[in-house]
């Protein structure tokens, strides 16, 4: 990895752009963008059918373990081995991560690359009636059903998270910067992130990992 390659894990709300704002920022610094895409590798490079990893996405293993029950190769006797998913998942991470910058969209990114320096993670969130605002521009829900789906997938992902990472989902310490898109909107938000990863990164190649004392 070069000296100037940067890491943007993006941890968020349901509801609150933060996909949007990923896929911004990696236009607007011309650098790799991954979601949903990771399974799809991960997937090709284990030689595992990709319905398998969409079905463990971003979800425990208590709450996969009848899903993926028939599945023998992932069974050691009568314990399903979830977490070789989540492991497969992760080394597509690192080996991505090592190759060239990117933004990395939620599946514990941020943990998994902890160790490295240039990795800056966000959380994104947002108002409620923001939220409802835009799942229901792309589903047909009432304001009612897109709550309780906001809700519902929020704490499928707190689950994940909390459970793989020794840190809180959604907690502003468990992230290098915590923003609320509502205020700005997805397009500015993605710039001032952008502007805070660059500062961030400027700083780290002037001084080291450390900040400079005040």
């Amino acid at each position: 990895m070069g000296r100037r390659d940067s890491i943007i894990t993006i941890g968020r709300q349901f509801g609150s752009g933060g996909r949007e704002i990923g896929q911004l920022l990696s236009r607007m610094m011309n650098i790799g963008y991954y979601d949903k895409e990771l399974m799809q590798e991960a997937a090709r490079e284990s030689g595992i059918d990709t319905h398998y990893f969409e079905k463990a996405d971003e979800t425990t293993p208590t709450g996969f373990y009848h899903a993926m029950l028939g599945l023998s190769s992932f069974n050691y006797g009568n314990t399903l081995c979830n977490e070789t998913i989540f492991k497969l998942q992760a080394d597509v991470i690192q080996n991505i991560a090592r190759k060239h910058s990117c933004v990395i969209v939620g599946r514990c990114a941020d943990y998994i690359l902890r160790e490295n320096p240039r990795c800056i993670s966000i959380f994104i969130h947002a108002s409620m009636s923001d939220r409802v605002a835009r799942i229901q521009k792309h589903e047909a829900l009432s304001e009612k059903e897109a709550i309780e789906k906001a809700n519902k997938t929020d704490k499928r992902r707190a689950s994940y998270y909390n459970f793989y990472s020794d840190k809180e989902w959604g907690v502003a310490s468990s992230y290098n910067l915590s923003v609320d898109s509502s205020l700005l909107g997805t397009e500015d938000t993605a710039r001032m992130i952008k502007e805070f990863v660059e500062k961030r990164l400027s700083l780290i190649d002037r001084y080291g990992v450390l900040l400079p004392r005040q």
